[in-house]
């Protein structure tokens, strides 16, 4: 049995630290054959599942996943809906734009802090003017994370030359 056999298999294991490791192992190995597996661990009853699940589908790039992972936005776990974020803004999942754009009312400061990185990862600018309100956080570090997130995108948008 191979090594992404073996933790294909560990995600089926009824250890719940098993399943992480395996989820975590999967997304570091890239392989492609872990796609189906890890989609099926988004729906694990335990969290930490879940969020590695997601996460390593993020550093998978699987482009597809990104539909799978747009539900999760929505965990009653916030290291989920954290980990989801993460895991969009690494795909640069534009089909998660709106779904972000509703996440930055997470109660959760450390959701919504992720959930600027993704959108400025991202980098469609429908996102400014959502981010631009995040710099009134009550949270620091997301008010940081704002102002980080818009120095990225001014970098990657196109700026018009001022006409004579």
């Amino acid at each position: 049995m191979s090594d992404i056999e073996k933790l294909i298999q560990d995600l089926e294991s009824k250890n719940m630290v098993k399943r992480t490791r395996a989820a975590l192992s999967l997304g570091k190995m890239k392989d492609p054959r872990a796609r189906s597996p890890l989609i099926n661990a988004l729906s694990d009853p335990k969290p930490a599942v879940r969020s590695e699940a997601a996460y390593a589908l993020g550093v998978l790039q699987d482009q597809g996943s990104a539909v799978y992972l747009v539900e999760l936005l929505l965990d009653e776990d916030d290291r989920v809906r954290k980990s989801t974020a993460k895991a969009l803004g690494m795909l640069k999942a534009r089909i998660a734009l709106g779904s972000l754009l509703e996440a930055l009312e997470d109660p959760s400061d450390i959701v919504r802090k992720s959930v600027i990185r993704a959108l400025g990862q991202i980098g469609d600018v429908r996102a400014v003017p959502y981010i631009e309100k995040a710099l009134e956080d009550e949270n620091f570090f997301v008010r940081k994370v704002s102002k980080e997130a818009l120095e990225e995108l001014n970098k990657n948008i196109p700026h018009q030359q001022p006409t004579p």
